[in-house]
Order: structure tokens, then C-alpha cells, then sequence
């Protein structure tokens, strides 16, 4: 196990199997060329596999509807890694009474334990009630509840509020509970919230070993927890892993890291068939762990050495015919892994450099949106020399590295704290060839069928969509209809899943502002959640008019919100809101 303030490349030595390139240092980058495909020649001369594309030429360069400057306001976190764009583009804020009956809440808490059991295969929405991991159901954003409201205020349609320290993860419910992490001073909080009032039922103190400078846009407690029957499952990057039951005892930790992350961590974790999974993507040594859910023991650990700066949250995917399959994005590749063993059993390659999103997954097609920086939209692509080709011209003293000052007079230059992994000052081969995937690869849409066995990019890429690409909100699939809601202005876009062809695009009306929330779904409705409070409220079908009013809150808000019975639960930046139309206690 990880002690207190070990690194984790001390684990990655004969601790569990690894499923990827061997023979690599823990902190060597083993990109698309690392698996014999370079991005040069595979994503810069053209479409993967000559498949479909949503739009035509013309129409693939991005509109740049808000999409310059973003992470331009990184904070820098590796004290001297800065984000691409940082040295290229100007800086932009980015960034009820409970009256219910035993036998009632036995009823429902037994409809939801049933749910969240099989929610591993699910590739929709849950059969009965629960929210227990980040968006929802297997990650897909859509509830089955009905009767929720429309409109929104600080007192229109409030069950009940309460006042929560910081924290940007998003609340969890299960059973007559809500769940959420926040931090207050130095203290990581684990809260438990009483579903149909509000009033918290316990909160308990994680350790916390370190205190680390991120991006201003996260915080120490941005990871969403992840609960079933049994357990409370919430992951601090300034600690580890922790596990409570539903009384508040803790019942197992598990140190981890410290953690090397430009942003920050930001993936949650996730349970399935007894077992915690949680991906730590990160500037070097990242891996996917598994841990034993009723002891945290570790049961394994893969390395991802052509992951870096990821925060996706894993979903799963059972095939007609096989075993359930962990389904994870990170840069550049899709994969799939065997959730048992850890083995790679995937992959498809094409998505970004930089991986933010969770996938939504429906018949069997993954759907996942990535966004690098202004310079991977379609047609601003640089192709680099080779790091040999680029010694030979460029290696002024000889030493055999690409300092700053040795760069090529391009538009990369600004790229270069953003691909100095160890901070030496100057770029070895693994950083340069992860500089060149980088900078060829492209923001895009992605449907992809899942499964197959090694490389499956040119057979399982069915369609990809290059306009107005979302950083951090996760896509959603609701009605027919793929949602993409661009972080910036409020623009969206709607797209045929089956052949990624544009349905409507356009604005949120008088809902202008930045995204950071995921759209979630449900009773015919997609909510929309706006960084400073503004909430718009869609009906499905492919429209962009709201059904109501756009509401404001009052508040910013960074959390995508939890919809479970009639009630709609949204964190704020000092608050967490359960709206609703009051009919029956606690939502039910």
C-alpha cells in the first residue's frame, strides 16, 4: 500500500499486472507512437479510417464560439507547468417535513439497492431510484423521476436548503441520504445530509497528509463520492481513498500519491461488483487502481503511461455476450478494460490530448467529447519534426535535450512548460513525442462502439464531430438527441447520435455564461446549470426554447446536480438546494 507521502511510482514495481508498452520508465510518455501509430500521419493527413464525419470540411473548423482562451487562467500547479495556451492567448475567466412511514422508506431503499446492484450493466438511466456516483446511473446524466419543476429561485420551489462548506463535487443520493465531500480549513469533510430535510445526519474528517497549489477552478474536494448498500466511497487528492458505512465509521483508508496533475485531480471513483475503481490520470506515472470494496486492499493497479492531466470518470459496459467491461477515455485512446484483472482489452485512438469528460454509452456506442486547446481545432494542427530531426537543428550546446530557448520559432512555443513533465528545464524524446501527439491531435465528438480485442480505431470509429467542443461538460443522450453544451456563452449543440449529423445549434437564451456543470435529464426535460446560477430548462425533442423562464439561484455553481424521485438537488458554491414541487415527504 501507499504510506503517507510515499510517491506512487513506488508502487509500479512487481505490485500488480500491466496490461500496456513495456519496458518504459514509470514517467516515460508511450503516446500513438509508442503503439506503432503515429498521430502525424494518422490525424493530421486525414480522418481515422476514412469513416464518417458529422460535418463536412468547411464546416469542421470550429466556429470558436467561446473557445479561446480557455485554462488560460491555469494556476500552475507544478510550480513551473503552465497550460499550452497560457503563453498564447490572453487570460479569460474560465473556470418537507420528513413524514414518512418505517415501512415506506424500507420500500424505496430496497427499489434502490436493487437499482444501483445492476447499475453496472445499465447503459441508461436505473430501473428504479438512485444517483450514487458522478452523474448519475452508470455516469449517463438521466433519471427516470417524474414531476419535477421547471423554474427556480432562492425560495421558488425549495424543499429545503441547507449551508455546506466549499467544495465542487457533486451530491450523491441513496436511500433517505445524501451524500457529499466539502473543505473547511484543512479539514476534508465527508457529509451525510437528510434526504427529505436537509439537516446533516453526521459529517467525518478525512486525514490530510499535504496541501496542494492547484487551478483555481478546482479545489480539494472536487471528486464526487461513490456509494452502495455498504459503503460511502470519497477520494481526496490530498490524502487517498475513504471509506464510511452509512452510520459514519470509517471502515477502511488507503493513502495515495502525492499527485502531479495541472489542474488537479478531478476523476471520481466508482463501484462495481465489489470492487472500488478509481483512474489517476496525471503528468507522470498514471494508472487505473482496483480496490477491494470491504477492505480497500489493493487488488490492482495498470499503468496508463500515454495518460496525462486526465479527470474522466470510468462508466461500464456489458456485452451481449461476456463479462462487464470497465470503459475509461484518457488521452488520445479509449479503452476498455477487464474490471477482474485490469487487462487492456481495447482500444480506440482519436480523442484529445487532454480528457475531461465522462462517456455516455447507449446500445452498445460510446459517445465522449474532447477539447485540448484552440490549436487542436481542426485545420490548426502544427506537425513537429522528430525529436531526432529537431536535435540535429535545434540542439544549440549538444546536450542532446530541446531547451526553451532551442524551440522553433512556431505557435508551440507557448507548450513548452505545459509538455516539461519533470520540470527539468528542457525536453527529452518521451516529452517531445508527446509534444508532437499533442499538438496533432483533434477536439472532437466521438461514437464509438464499444468492445473487439486490441486496436479497434479503424472499425469501431463510427462517426466524429469537430464544432463547438465542450471542455468540461460531460455529453448527454436523452430522446434521440446528443447534447453538447460548450463551457463558454452558453452555446449548444444537438446532433443525431446515429450519424452525427447537426440537429440544432444555437444558444441558451438569456443563459450566457460559463459551464461547468453536466446537463442531466429526466421527465421529458434537460436541466442546464450555469456557473453563476442561471438555470434553462429544455424540453426534449431536439428544440432549443426553454419551458420556462431562465431562473437564477444567486449563487455560483461548479456541482452537476442529482435528480432522484421528484426532487432536484444542485450544489452551490455555499449551498446545496433541494427543489422540488413538495407533493409527498422527501420526494418520494
Amino acid at each position: 500500500m501507499d504510506h503517507v507521502g510515499g510517491h506512487v511510482g513506488a508502487l509500479l514495481e512487481g505490485r500488480r499486472r500491466s496490461c500496456v508498452v513495456d519496458g518504459l520508465a514509470p514517467d516515460e510518455y508511450a503516446g500513438p507512437v509508442a503503439e506503432g501509430a503515429s498521430l502525424q500521419s494518422r490525424i493530421v493527413g486525414g480522418e481515422l479510417g476514412g469513416r464518417r464525419s458529422g460535418s463536412s470540411q468547411n464546416q469542421q473548423r470550429d466556429d470558436q464560439v467561446g473557445s479561446h482562451g480557455r485554462g488560460a487562467n491555469a494556476s500552475d500547479p507544478a510550480g513551473n507547468r503552465t497550460h499550452p495556451m497560457l503563453e498564447a492567448t490572453e487570460p479569460r475567466r474560465i473556470s418537507v417535513m420528513r413524514r414518512v412511514t418505517k415501512a415506506l422508506w424500507v420500500l424505496a431503499l430496497c427499489t434502490e439497492l436493487a437499482s444501483v446492484s445492476a447499475q453496472g450493466g445499465h447503459e441508461g438511466p436505473a430501473g428504479g431510484e438512485g444517483w450514487s456516483r458522478f452523474r448519475g446511473p452508470n455516469g449517463h446524466g438521466v433519471s427516470s423521476s417524474t414531476g419535477l419543476p421547471v423554474t427556480f429561485g432562492e425560495k421558488e420551489n425549495v424543499v429545503w436548503r441547507a449551508a455546506v462548506p466549499m467544495g465542487h463535487s457533486s451530491p450523491v443520493v441513496f436511500g433517505d441520504a445524501v451524500y457529499l465531500t466539502a473543505a473547511e480549513g484543512e479539514k476534508l469533510l465527508t457529509i451525510r445530509l437528510d434526504r427529505a430535510t436537509g439537516k446533516e445526519v453526521w459529517r467525518a474528517v478525512s486525514p490530510r497528509t499535504r496541501t496542494t497549489k492547484v487551478d483555481g477552478r478546482n479545489g480539494p474536494a472536487s471528486p464526487t463520492a461513490a456509494v452502495d448498500r455498504d459503503v460511502v466511497v470519497v477520494f481526496f487528492p490530498d490524502f487517498g481513498m475513504v471509506a464510511y458505512g452509512h452510520d459514519g465509521k470509517e471502515r477502511w483508508r488507503l493513502a495515495l500519491g502525492p499527485f502531479d496533475n495541472l489542474y488537479g485531480m478531478g476523476a471520481s471513483p466508482v463501484i462495481h461488483d465489489g470492487r472500488v475503481f478509481l483512474p489517476c490520470d496525471q503528468n507522470r506515472n498514471s494508472y487505473l487502481l482496483a480496490v477491494d470494496k470491504a477492505t480497500g486492499k489493493e487488488l490492482w493497479r495498470v499503468k496508463r503511461p500515454w495518460a496525462k492531466s486526465g479527470h474522466c470518470t470510468p462508466i461500464f459496459w456489458t456485452p451481449k455476450e461476456g463479462e462487464t467491461q470497465l470503459v475509461l477515455p484518457g488521452s488520445f485512446y479509449l479503452d476498455g478494460y477487464d474490471p477482474k484483472t485490469g487487462e487492456r482489452i481495447w482500444w480506440v485512438s482519436g480523442l484529445s490530448f487532454e480528457m475531461k469528460s465522462t462517456p455516455v454509452l447507449h446500445e452498445g456506442i460510446v459517445y465522449i467529447n474532447g477539447y485540448g486547446s484552440p490549436l487542436n481545432n481542426v485545420g490548426n494542427q502544427i506537425v513537429m519534426p522528430t525529436f531526432e530531426e529537431s536535435l540535429r537543428t535545434q540542439d544549440a550546446n549538444k546536450d542532446g535535450f530541446i531547451s526553451k530557448p532551442e524551440m522553433p520559432a512556431t505557435r508551440a512555443t507557448g507548450w513548452f512548460g505545459f509538455v516539461d513533465l519533470d520540470g527539468d528545464k528542457k525536453l527529452g524524446k518521451a516529452e517531445w513525442r508527446y509534444l508532437r501527439d499533442a499538438l496533432a491531435s483533434k477536439n472532437g465528438t466521438l461514437a464509438i462502439r464499444a468492445g473487439g480485442k486490441g486496436d479497434m480505431t479503424e472499425k469501431n470509429v463510427i462517426w466524429t464531430y469537430h464544432r463547438s467542443i465542450p471542455q468540461l461538460p460531460s455529453p448527454l443522450l436523452y430522446g434521440g438527441v446528443l447534447y453538447m453544451l460548450n463551457d463558454q456563452s452558453g452555446f449548444i449543440t444537438l446532433l443525431d447520435p446515429k450519424t452525427g449529423k447537426v440537429i440544432e445549434r444555437g444558444r441558451l437564451k438569456e443563459a450566457s455564461d460559463d459551464y461547468y456543470a453536466s446537463p442531466v435529464a429526466a421527465d421529458g426535460k434537460i436541466y442546464f446549470v450555469g456557473l453563476s446560477g442561471l438555470i434553462t430548462v429544455l424540453k426534449k425533442g431536439g428544440q432549443l426554447e426553454p419551458v420556462a423562464k431562465v431562473s437564477k439561484i444567486g449563487e455560483g455553481c461548479y456541482s452537476t446536480p442529482a435528480i432522484v424521485g421528484n426532487r432536484i438537488f444542485i450544489r452551490t458554491n455555499d449551498t446545496l438546494f433541494c427543489f422540488g414541487k413538495k407533493e409527498g415527504p422527501g420526494g418520494r
